[in-house]
């Protein structure tokens, strides 16, 4: 069975005025084993003091998005191509310098295509996330590829958690992992909440 990666996205969050002492809580609930926090305009304290409020209500795999120096937050980061490339033009050794960083943390790379995947086969990652499987609120201007993104997941050498417009009861085989979640994270809970 496919698992629920949630990705809590701040400015979603803030659009449906959720807070994140709710959306640990939920993710205790459902028993989700790893939520990765992104808020792409807050600055590091923003996202520092909200990494520190998740973690008093949600137990599980909590990964900062982009936010290097705060790993130590962290169970792990999640990089986009750019972001690594800013560590290091090379993969290869952006990956290595990373590593020297976080240590046995989870790292994980956003990869849209074949030729990513094919890069970052060689790489030393716990997971790609692969997508846009559909269009998202969270990211308008992803790609998307749909069903042949299903074809490009069995390339990779790592699981893969599969990102943008992913349906709460929609499964997929290995290698995807995880159905990342983050607008029917927020339906959902929003749903719970006036149930």
């Amino acid at each position: 069975m496919t698992r629920i990666y949630a990705l809590i996205d701040c400015q979603l969050l803030s659009r449906y005025r959720i807070t994140l002492e709710s959306v640990g809580a939920f993710l205790e609930r459902k028993e989700i084993t790893i939520a990765q926090y992104r808020d792409k305009t807050g600055s590091d304290d923003e996202v520092a003091s909200a990494l520190k409020t998740l973690r008093q209500y949600y137990s599980g795999t909590l990964i900062v998005n982009d936010r290097l120096r705060l790993i130590d937050l962290a169970d792990g980061l999640h990089l986009g191509q750019e972001d690594l490339a800013s560590v290091d033009p090379d993969p290869d050794a952006a990956v290595a310098e990373l590593r020297k960083r976080i240590g046995s943390k989870t790292l994980g790379l956003s990869t849209h295509n074949a030729e990513e995947i094919a890069v970052a086969n060689r790489l030393d990652l716990d997971y790609v996330g692969l997508g846009a499987y559909r269009s998202t609120a969270t990211k308008s201007d992803a790609t998307v590829r749909g069903e042949a993104l299903l074809e490009v997941s069995r390339l990779s050498r790592h699981p893969v958690a599969i990102i943008g417009g992913v349906r709460w009861e929609e499964t997929f085989e290995l290698p995807i992992r995880w159905k990342v979640l983050g607008s029917a994270l927020v339906e959902k809970i929003v749903e719970e909440a006036h149930a």
